[in-house]
């Protein structure tokens, strides 16, 4: 369904009346296409603090062309890095004011700002204390910042390791990230990176990253699946289409225009991961996405049992025996991926939903618990999705005024469409993203709930 709202605001008549009744104003957000797929203009680089980073080769590859001076009479910025990775104590924090607050104001509609952290040093308080603090005040920063702009948080180790990270964030492909803290650790995840600092191993099309790769994705049949499946294709994977027989003339249809395969499976099913595992060509996966799931709300008093135990087979129970198949039969190769599904409302809670949530949390502990063993044991990163306010046909038939809530409580003032969530789901997929393990990030514009 149109989103009438964010259609008025784009007209002068629109932007009066809600400017003169302190009423939201979001802006059409920039999203990636073919063609527009980076975001053009310059990309301004600052410090604070004495940092040891060299981000100049990594932020050349990132998409906006770097830029010099902070009003050199240019075009406004389209993106700002901020490298707080040197700020150790308050006074440095006074810094981060000083970079900042002369050029805020002049970042262009829709564009980024990324803020680098350096991980909690646990034998020094103040180190942590204003690390930490970076957290508040990109969260609030973004909260504030308006006219469709982000700002998001990156605590790394080095430079190279986060470039498919930056390169994610000062892109159009996360125009619905905002207020995140992302960790990225060294280099790992088989092929994640590479020691030289040039194009992540593995990924020798930058346009087609997952070239030669095949990807399986649950729930594929339509709306959000359906997008991750689209935008995997796109970039070079070979698409394995799941979704329950009943919708086995959708699957079959997406799965066709993809190039993909088609494969009518209930996941909840016992052997569905032994099954999964003979249906893939040659035997081998490199990306599993759990994105099947389903709601059956009710509140608790009135929520019978199949309603509860059904949303935590589909959402939660089929997530773990189908990932700890595949893994223990060797089907996931060595650098491969895995991403769930996660919600915001498993991070805030949500009325009526005690089940979904409860399956959604357990979501977020499955990535917690699994990713570090993963990776050391097979070489498999693990990360989540945790979508907000995201434009289906199931948001669609929410009561209107519990939709236009979901769609303005975010700092974006409008609620992301699939390909927001496809997109997040990339970039972990990404070959150079072996360094990002066990994050859950929330594609929701930084929803006003949860955190």
């Amino acid at each position: 369904m149109a989103d009438r709202y964010l259609s008025l605001t784009g007209t002068a008549p629109g932007r009066f009346l809600t400017r003169r009744l302190g009423l939201p104003q979001p802006v059409r957000l920039r999203r990636w296409s073919a063609e527009q797929p980076s975001l053009q203009g310059e990309l301004l680089q600052l410090t604070a603090g004495k940092s040891e980073l060299d981000l100049a080769p990594v932020l050349a590859r990132s998409g906006p062309r770097p830029g010099e001076e902070p009003h050199s009479g240019g075009d406004r910025p389209v993106a700002v890095v901020l490298d707080a990775t040197g700020v150790r104590d308050v006074d440095a924090l006074a810094e981060v004011h000083a970079a900042l607050h002369p050029v805020v104001r002049s970042v262009a509609e829709s564009g980024r700002i990324v803020v680098l952290g350096a991980p909690l040093d646990p034998a020094d308080h103040h180190q942590a204390a204003v690390q930490q603090a970076l957290e508040g005040f990109v969260r609030s920063l973004g909260k504030e910042i308006g006219r469709g702009r982000t700002v998001n948080l990156v605590r790394l180790v080095e430079a190279g390791a986060a470039e498919s990270t930056l390169r994610f964030l000062l892109s159009p492909r996360s125009a619905y990230v905002s207020g995140q803290v992302i960790e990225v650790g060294g280099h790992g995840g088989g092929d994640g990176g590479s020691g030289d600092g040039g194009e992540p191993t593995g990924a020798a099309d930058p346009e087609k990253p997952l070239a030669g790769r095949t990807a399986l994705v649950t729930g594929a049949a339509r709306g959000i699946g359906e997008a991750v499946a689209a935008t995997l294709a796109r970039d070079g994977a070979q698409v394995v289409c799941l979704d329950v027989p009943a919708a086995g003339g959708d699957l079959t249809a997406v799965a066709e225009r993809l190039g993909g395969v088609a494969l009518p499976l209930d996941i909840t099913a016992d052997d569905a991961g032994a099954r999964i595992a003979d249906a893939l060509p040659g035997g081998r996966l490199d990306v599993l996405v759990h994105n099947a799931g389903i709601t059956r709300d009710r509140r608790l008093v009135n929520m019978a049992a199949e309603r509860w135990g059904s949303v935590l087979d589909v959402n939660l129970a089929s997530v773990l025996r189908t990932t700890d198949a595949l893994l223990s039969a060797g089907a996931l190769r060595a650098g491969g991926r895995v991403v769930a599904t996660a919600s915001i409302a498993g991070i805030a809670g949500n009325a009526g939903q005690t089940n979904y949530a409860a399956s959604k949390a357990g979501v977020v502990g499955l990535v917690r618990s699994l990713a570090p063993r993963a990776l050391s044991e097979y070489g498999v990163t693990v990360n989540a999705v945790a979508p907000g306010f995201i434009e289906t046909k199931m948001t669609a038939a929410v009561p209107l005024f519990i939709r236009e809530a979901g769609r303005r409580m975010n700092s974006l003032a409008q609620g992301g469409l699939p390909v927001d969530v496809a997109e997040t789901t990339a970039w972990f997929a990404h070959p150079g993203s072996g360094a990002v393990n066990g994050q859950v990030v929330r594609v929701c514009g930084q929803s006003l709930l949860g955190a």
